[in-house]
């Protein structure tokens, strides 16, 4: 059974950081494209980062690109989202998502082309 459990939200300053890490089971992260995405209240959800099974390639939506990282350890079964410089626009529950599917560059940043979601963890930058 393939399960996604979200960890590492809180509430931080603007400017400071987080990583959140998303620790898979049931399945190896090396040969699913993985999704980070993000949902505030009111708004739609947004594809913020993923990293697909081809060529390890990532993909970063721009309001993020320069400030946050996605990373896997395969020997954890885990990803990780390294998030610096972070803003109030940052605040939101942070989901991630999983396919056995080798997603395209466009196709990865799209959260109905995923089959497994994490529970959410929320984060909060205050100004």
């Amino acid at each position: 059974e393939v399960q996604l459990v979200e960890s590492g939200g809180g509430l931080v300053q603007a400017g400071g950081s987080l990583t959140l890490s998303c620790a898979a089971s049931g399945f190896t992260v090396d040969d699913y494209a993985i999704g980070w995405f993000r949902q505030a209240p009111g708004k739609e959800r947004e594809g913020v980062s993923c990293i697909r099974t081809t060529e390890s390639a990532t993909y970063y939506a721009d309001s993020v690109k320069g400030r946050f990282t996605i990373s896997t350890d395969n020997a954890k079964s885990t990803v990780y989202l390294q998030m610096n410089s972070l803003k109030p626009e940052d605040t939101a529950v942070y989901y991630c998502a999983a396919t056995s599917y080798e997603l395209d560059y466009y196709q990865c940043r799209l959260w109905h082309e995923y089959d497994y979601w994490g529970q959410g963890t929320q984060v909060t930058v205050s100004s």
